[in-house]
C-alpha cells in the first residue's frame, strides 16, 4: 500500500532513516535543515555512516538496501547544495550601480554645457531626412510652443544633459533578487525602470514615452540594456530629430567610484547607421535630490497656433558653425561618411578661416567654466 501512493517519491536518507518527500516546498525546507537533493532521493552529504539508497517494496514493508559509492554521493551532494543555495544568491559579478551620481562633461563639453550651434550636425551619421528637419529648426520654437518649454529629455539623449541622476535598486521581496533599476534625473523629473526580472517588451502598438521601455540582462559585471517605446525625441538640441521608430541598447559599466555608459541608437527613419556615445559620472554620496518645477509660459508674442520654422533654403543661421571655427561647410553637414578618418582625403578646405578663436575658446579646459568670449 505504501509503495503504491509512494512509487517514483524521493526519499530523505539521514542517518540510515528513509521517509518519502513529496512537492518542492518540502525539498527546500529540507535544503534549509541539512537535506541535500540527489537525483531520486536525498541525501546527507557527510554521513556519519555508510551512505545506503532505502527504498519501500510492494510486498509488507520489506526493504530493498543500494550500498552507493561515497565519492558519487559526494560529488552530488556538493553540486546540488550549491544549486539550492545559488537561488538565492546574485549572479557572481554583477555591479551595485545605486547611490547618487553627478555627471561629468570631460566628453562633448561645449555640445553638452552651452549647447550645439545651430547647424553643426558633425559626428552624427544622418540622413537626407533628418538634415531638411534639422534645417527647418528654429529656437523660438521653445519660447512660442509651451508643450517644447517642460518637456523632458528623450531616454537616448538624458544622460547627456544638466542634470544629477539617482539609481536606485529594486528587490523583489519574495526572492530578495534585484528585479529592476530605477533612475531620478532632476532635470524635469525625469523617472526611468529597466526591468531585469526577464519580462518581454509590449507590443509594438502599446504607448510610447519619453523614457520609453527598458530591459536589462548581465554580462558578467556589466549591464547591458535594450530600451524601445520612445516618443519623438531629438538627437541633439539644436533640432537634429530622433523618431518614435528609434530603439537604443546601454552599456553600465562601474570602476570604482566612476560609472560609465555607452549609449547605441538605432533610428531608420534618421541615421543610416547606429550613433554611439558615452557619457561618464562620479559617485556623489552627500548629494540631496529636490524637485524640479516647470511652468509653461509664452515667451515671445505669436498668434495661437504659429510654430517658428524655416522653409527649404531659408535659414539663414546654418553656415555660422563653418565661418566661425573655420571649417568646410560640407563637413558641418553630417553623415555617416564625415565620421570616419578617410573623409579628410576628400574634405575641401574652409571658405572662412578666422584670423584667432574667439568663440567657446577655452571651454571646460582644465575644468574651467564654458564661457562665449
Amino acid at each position: 500500500m505504501l509503495d503504491r501512493h509512494f512509487k517514483g517519491t524521493p526519499l530523505l536518507s539521514r542517518g540510515g532513516v528513509a521517509a518519502p518527500v513529496i512537492g518542492s516546498r518540502e525539498a527546500t525546507k529540507a535544503a534549509q535543515t541539512g537535506w541535500c537533493w540527489s537525483n531520486d532521493r536525498f541525501s546527507w552529504p557527510t554521513p556519519p555512516q555508510p551512505p545506503l539508497l532505502l527504498r519501500l517494496r510492494p510486498i509488507g514493508l520489506a526493504l530493498r538496501v543500494r550500498r552507493l559509492s561515497p565519492p558519487q554521493l559526494r560529488r552530488g551532494a556538493a553540486l546540488l547544495c550549491l544549486l539550492l543555495l545559488s537561488l538565492a544568491a546574485p549572479a557572481f559579478g554583477q555591479a551595485d550601480f545605486a547611490g547618487n551620481w553627478a555627471p561629468l562633461y570631460h566628453e562633448d563639453f561645449p555640445e553638452r554645457i552651452p549647447g550645439p550651434e545651430l547647424g553643426d550636425y558633425m559626428g552624427i551619421p544622418i540622413n537626407d531626412a533628418a538634415r531638411l528637419r534639422a534645417d527647418s529648426y528654429d529656437a523660438d520654437r521653445i519660447s512660442v510652443v509651451t508643450e517644447y518649454q517642460c518637456r523632458p529629455h528623450g531616454a537616448d539623449y538624458s544622460m547627456r544633459g544638466l542634470a544629477n541622476m539617482r539609481v536606485d535598486n529594486i528587490i523583489d521581496p519574495d526572492t530578495q533578487r534585484l528585479a529592476a533599476i530605477h533612475t531620478r534625473m532632476n532635470f524635469q523629473e525625469m523617472e526611468r525602470t529597466i526591468w531585469l526580472d526577464g519580462r518581454s517588451h509590449p507590443d509594438e502598438l502599446a504607448p510610447h514615452t519619453f523614457q520609453g521601455f527598458s530591459t536589462g540582462s548581465w554580462n558578467s559585471n556589466m549591464l547591458n540594456v535594450y530600451t524601445t517605446h520612445l516618443k519623438e525625441s531629438y538627437l541633439r538640441r539644436n533640432g537634429l530629430p530622433r523618431s518614435d521608430k528609434a530603439t537604443f541598447t546601454e552599456h553600465w559599466i562601474r570602476h570604482g567610484n566612476y560609472l560609465t555608459v555607452t549609449t547605441v541608437i538605432t533610428d531608420p527613419a534618421f541615421l543610416s547607421e547606429p550613433l554611439t556615445r558615452s557619457q561618464t559620472w562620479v559617485l556623489d554620496p552627500g548629494q540631496q535630490m529636490g524637485r524640479d518645477f516647470c511652468e509653461y509660459v509664452p515667451e515671445i508674442p505669436k498668434p495661437a497656433g504659429v510654430v517658428p520654422n524655416y522653409l527649404p533654403g531659408t535659414n539663414p543661421f546654418l553656415h555660422e558653425v563653418a565661418d566661425w571655427y573655420g571649417l568646410p561647410y560640407e563637413a558641418t553637414r553630417g553623415g555617416a561618411e564625415t565620421l570616419y578618418p578617410e573623409y579628410r582625403s576628400r574634405m575641401t578646405k574652409a571658405e572662412r578661416t578666422p584670423e584667432k578663436c574667439d568663440r567657446y575658446c577655452a571651454c571646460g579646459q582644465n575644468g574651467g567654466p564654458c564661457n562665449l568670449r
